[in-house]
């Protein structure tokens, strides 16, 4: 009897563990930035910066974030989905100035896909001419 509890108690514990990686491996992922990242000569009169992902995501869902706010962006309108894949924040950029903006954190996960899965964090870094 106690042979064939532990055997499906490990079956249970099996079950689970693949049912998380099976979770884990589907997080959306950033394909592409606008500007690219790490792009070290972005043009400051660029008025959107935008991030696509690898499915259709969540409607009015982001989390636009930040390390230091002096690196992030001045807000010039509210972000929306321009298509289901791709998000994009309104922005006033300063020329020679370094950015670094976060899509997604270990803390703030609105990014999320059509089905909820939030999308794995994604460090977007880039520079403005002068």
């Amino acid at each position: 009897m106690k042979m064939i509890f532990v055997r499906k108690l490990g079956l249970s514990i099996i079950f689970i563990l693949i049912a998380v990686a099976l979770y884990a491996g589907d997080a959306p992922r950033v394909v592409s930035t606008i500007p690219e990242n790490g792009d070290m000569n972005v043009d400051p009169s660029l008025k959107e910066i935008s991030v696509t992902f690898d499915r259709a995501m969540m409607d009015k869902s982001w989390s636009w974030s930040y390390e230091d706010a002096n690196k992030f962006p001045e807000i010039a309108g509210e972000p929306y989905y321009a298509e289901k894949t791709r998000c994009v924040l309104p922005v006033r950029l300063e020329p020679d100035k370094e950015y670094v903006i976060w899509i997604n954190t270990a803390r703030f996960k609105n990014f999320k896909s059509a089905s909820g899965i939030p999308a794995e964090p994604y460090r977007l870094a880039f520079k403005t001419w002068k």
